[in-house]
């Protein structure tokens, strides 16, 4: 067994499943990193994922200046360029929203929820492989909606009807991660993650140990009071770090 070309083969399913789905105003665009930045994902699962892990950890959806860009969960350009060491080509989605270019690799905006999370286990872990020998990190669903504005929609906001078929598939894939990546915690960044961690390990009889962090997003006001400092806290409070 390969659980990165295992879970590359999931990724790949999820993409089918994903594609060309429609989704009603004010959506106009939505994105698949999986599918345009399918070459720095590929290095990321292949290095990272590697061996089971003690810890998964998993976000919402891509943000417009993180995954959007690398294809890496919470994929900001420094960390995934400098503490992981990817790069790779960065195709266009299609249609490309004219206010969300895709520039991958040269993105100069930083994508504040990924350079809090990675800045985290960055000092925690200098050495990138020390962090993801134990620890691994995806995100629930690989698409970005946006609205004509360039406004981005998150999973939760969008109509149950719409996400109905979105959400099984996003399910599945989660459910290999956790058969092929057997983690004792399984954690989300914020409370959406969390259920749906909780909800796909009851759907496959894994019991980890599921819990939450606090979201990094600058939209959460909590989040910009020393994020860092409250998600070292919470993850000392599950026992994922000592």
């Amino acid at each position: 067994m390969s659980i990165p070309r295992d879970l590359l083969t999931a990724t790949d399913h999820l993409s089918d499943s994903l594609r060309g789905m429609r989704f009603a105003a004010p959506v106009s665009h939505v994105y698949n990193p999986l599918e345009y930045a399918r070459e720095p994902h590929g290095q990321y699962v292949t290095r990272f994922a590697d061996s089971p892990k003690r810890v998964l950890l998993m976000g919402m959806n891509p943000g417009p200046w993180g995954m959007a860009q690398t294809g890496v969960p919470f994929g900001e350009v420094p960390a995934v360029r400098d503490w992981m060491g990817i790069t790779g080509k960065v195709g266009k989605p299609d249609p490309e929203h004219p206010k969300r270019p895709i520039v991958g690799f040269d993105c100069e905006k930083s994508e504040v929820s990924g350079r809090r999370l990675w800045g985290l286990f960055s000092a925690a872990y200098p050495r990138v492989g020390d962090f993801f020998a134990e620890h691994y990190v995806v995100n629930y669903c690989p698409l970005v909606w946006m609205e004509e504005s360039g406004r981005n929609r998150t999973p939760d906001k969008l109509p149950v009807g719409e996400m109905a078929s979105v959400y099984a598939a996003c399910d599945a894939y989660v459910g290999q991660h956790l058969l092929l990546l057997e983690p004792e915690y399984a954690v989300g960044v914020g409370a959406f993650a969390e259920a749906c961690l909780a909800r796909v390990a009851a759907q496959i009889g894994m019991k980890p140990i599921i819990g939450k962090i606090l979201h990094p997003s600058p939209a959460s006001p909590a989040a910009n009071r020393d994020w860092a400092g409250t998600a070292e806290k919470q993850l000392r409070a599950l026992g994922v770090w000592p």
